[in-house]
């Protein structure tokens, strides 16, 4: 089991988080390159070889997940509740390395606010806002 494994409850083809690089309680900072073999990614643009921008900003809340996992700040499974000022600004290819840089606005027991942006090269490429909220989860 990888680190990311540890630290989110995804698995397979809806893992978007590949290595946390650094945690504070203000900033947390990931990678991910999306492969081009996922072939749950290869649907959305088969043409185009585009990331959808909605698996963007479920990647932003996954690295922004794992990081508060890592610094055991929070317990459990937390979901998207919210999604705000959500900007695609350029189109993210397969295989093209990205970088989050995912910013804590809030941390609580129950309810995590965040914000970031996506850079790809020297660009972002997307930027939004949104809040996870802690799950009731059935055993």
């Amino acid at each position: 089991m990888n680190e990311i494994e540890k630290l989110l409850p995804h698995r397979g083809s809806f893992l978007f988080v590949d290595k946390i690089l650094s945690v504070s309680e203000l900033e947390i900072v990931g990678t991910k390159t999306f492969d081009s073999t996922n072939s749950f990614l290869r649907g959305s643009f088969p043409d185009h070889h585009y990331v959808p921008g909605m698996i963007l900003i479920e990647s932003m809340a996954q690295c922004g997940g794992a990081g508060i996992r890592k610094l055991g700040l929070a317990e459990g499974v937390f979901a998207l509740v919210s999604i705000q000022g959500a900007k695609f600004l350029k189109g993210v290819n397969y295989d093209t390395p990205v970088t989050y840089k995912i910013q804590n606005l809030k941390i609580g027991e129950k309810l995590i606010k965040q914000t970031g942006i996506i850079i790809s090269g020297n660009d972002i490429v997307a930027e939004a806002s949104w809040m996870s909220m802690k799950m009731e989860v059935a055993s």
